[in-house]
């Protein structure tokens, strides 16, 4: 989580089902032997996704819109997407980076123009976490369900887990490659 909240693109939605699977699973943590609990998952969930966030913030703080425009395409955020972000934070506030936390892509890359912005630290990290919670909560249930019912979903889906990698590595080089010609 604080990997993909720091703008590298590991999505949660791998990350957090996988803890949920381990509750259900009865997994325990290697160092302890303490099984995994559905409430532990979520709190390192959020901790980990708010270090990211704030990881980010500070790049756009401190380094600003220059440092952004030249080498924000690295980060695959482009000058047209500071612009909306910023049009976003000027229009809606804070619940821009409330509601920006549920969405796929944007929450990775909402903490930068927030920074930018310069939203007031204690608010941002308020913002972030008030909007992470249900985001992480829902990721670790579908995968305490997923870990539960694994046997039967496993046999009624034999074969079709190849066509659905396929299409998701060709969704994220889709993306990927519009980004980067950008």
């Amino acid at each position: 989580m604080t990997i993909e909240s720091a703008a590298i693109p590991i999505p949660s939605e791998l990350i957090l089902p996988f803890a949920g699977w381990s509750v259900a699973r009865g997994v325990t943590e290697p160092l302890t032997g303490a099984a995994w609990s559905y409430w532990g998952a979520v709190v390192a969930g959020v901790v980990g996704n708010t270090a990211g966030s704030l990881a980010s913030y500070a790049v756009g703080a401190f380094g600003g819109r220059p440092l952004l425009d030249r080498w924000g395409r690295y980060l695959l955020i482009s000058a047209h997407d500071l612009d909306l972000a910023d049009r976003w934070f000027a229009r809606y506030g804070s619940a821009t980076v409330f509601f920006s936390r549920m969405l796929p892509v944007v929450r990775t890359f909402i903490s930068v123009p927030a920074g930018v912005a310069r939203m007031p630290l204690w608010r941002f990290t308020l913002f972030s976490i008030a909007g992470a919670i249900p985001w992480v909560m829902l990721l670790v249930w579908g995968g305490q369900v997923l870990g539960a019912n694994w046997l039967a979903i496993k046999q009624s889906l034999r074969g079709v887990d190849y066509l659905v990698a396929a299409g998701i590595l060709l969704l994220v080089g889709l993306f990927v490659y519009r980004h980067v010609r950008r």
